[in-house]
């Protein structure tokens, strides 16, 4: 799901790999690469980031018709992003160009040692209600895709089934036909 989501939006970093083989605690793994070298993200391009996170939920639900845990670690991953694009990056219309939560950091330490929360019991809701819809409209975007693309979905998951690992260009060229 994640690969064939990355693949069908134009724009997204190409899929470098994709492997069913159990890497840690994922089930499979897709790596991105980007064309270029990149400091700044638009606001587009994190939520094509979001889609792509979804889209093994997606894929799941159209082929099993249920969800499992194996996504849990995809959910955390939108979760935070989309929680980060809200709080630090000013990317919600609804809360506008601010950031919240004050982080104090020790950066030789490599962790951050606390976290000061500058906002009201309201504002947390409303940041709680916006990173839900940015997860939702990525998950429903993800869901839209994967089921105009039912056959190259069920395509790609057999020739992973077959082969267990592909590279971008193999995945493309699966793809294309």
């Amino acid at each position: 799901g994640h690969a064939l989501a990355a693949w069908l939006m134009p724009g997204s970093d190409p899929v470098t790999k994709v492997t069913i083989i159990p890497r840690g605690r994922a089930l499979g793994v897709t790596f991105y690469t980007p064309q270029e070298e990149r400091h700044n993200h638009s606001k587009k391009q994190l939520e094509d980031r979001l889609c792509h996170a979804m889209g093994g939920r997606a894929a799941e639900k159209l082929a099993f018709d249920h969800y499992t845990t194996g996504a849990a670690n995809d959910l955390e991953q939108a979760t935070a992003l989309a929680r980060s694009m809200v709080t630090r990056f000013g990317m919600s219309d609804k809360l506008g160009p601010l950031t919240f939560g004050k982080k104090e950091e020790m950066v030789f330490l490599g962790r951050e040692l606390s976290h000061h929360k500058d906002y009201s019991e309201q504002t947390a809701m409303l940041i709680d209600q916006e990173v839900r819809e940015m997860v939702e409209r990525a998950h429903e975007k993800a869901v839209n895709l994967l089921k105009d693309n039912m056959d190259k979905l069920a395509l790609l998951a057999n020739t992973l089934l077959e082969r267990e690992t592909l590279d971008g260009d193999e995945m493309d060229r699966v793809l294309r036909g």
